[in-house]
């Protein structure tokens, strides 16, 4: 028997990705959004700015929760210095490929956990090698995925992935856009 239950989730994310790693844990969650600006200041290291836009997304949360944990997370690509989020548009989807292509990169996914008025912010760093992709395996895969709302412009998991990553150091579920081993870790203490 547990002695520590897990308290309520609340997701605030619209990723059926996130929603997926959390129905795989056998969590129990309902989705609320709120919409944010995803805005940060300059000057941030790249997991300063995954964590400082988490918990941006969790303070929208503050004021209406009681027992319940809200979870926020937010993940960035991080390639040569430069960070990467969501493309705007399927060419621009074609040009953040092509920046990966052949390159190693960094997956960065910040996460705060809202419990009881108490923030508690954490992140994971996953590392991504890409073979050299050809022009046409990346404008295929983004006419047929359409990854305009994924970091980095594409899912480990979907054909791109599968086709193009030749190794991965650090947290798959990271990459999918949550680590779940941390997460899990930080939720069974929240009681503590």
């Amino acid at each position: 028997m547990n002695n520590n239950p897990i308290p309520k989730i609340i997701l605030a994310s619209k990723s059926p990705r996130r929603q997926e790693l959390l129905r795989l844990m056998d969590m129990e969650f309902e989705v609320v959004l709120k919409d944010v600006d995803e805005s940060y200041p300059e000057g941030l290291t790249p997991p300063e700015v995954a964590v400082y836009i988490a918990r941006k997304k969790a303070e929208a949360f503050d004021q209406t929760v009681r027992d319940e944990v809200v979870l926020t997370a937010d993940t960035i690509v991080c390639v040569d210095g430069l960070i990467l989020g969501k493309p705007e548009t399927p060419a621009h989807a074609v040009e953040m490929l092509q920046m990966l292509s052949g390159k190693v990169h960094q997956v960065i996914t910040g996460v705060c956990l809202l419990y009881k008025h108490q923030y508690n912010v954490f992140f994971d760093v996953s590392e991504v090698f890409f073979r050299k992709l050809t022009l046409d395996e990346i404008s295929g895969y983004v006419t047929r995925y359409n990854p305009l709302d994924k970091a980095g412009s594409y899912g480990i998991q979907e054909r791109i992935g599968l086709i193009g990553i030749e190794k991965l150091s650090g947290s798959y579920t990271n990459v999918v856009g949550l680590p779940t081993e941390k997460l899990y870790a930080q939720l069974v203490n929240l009681n503590k």
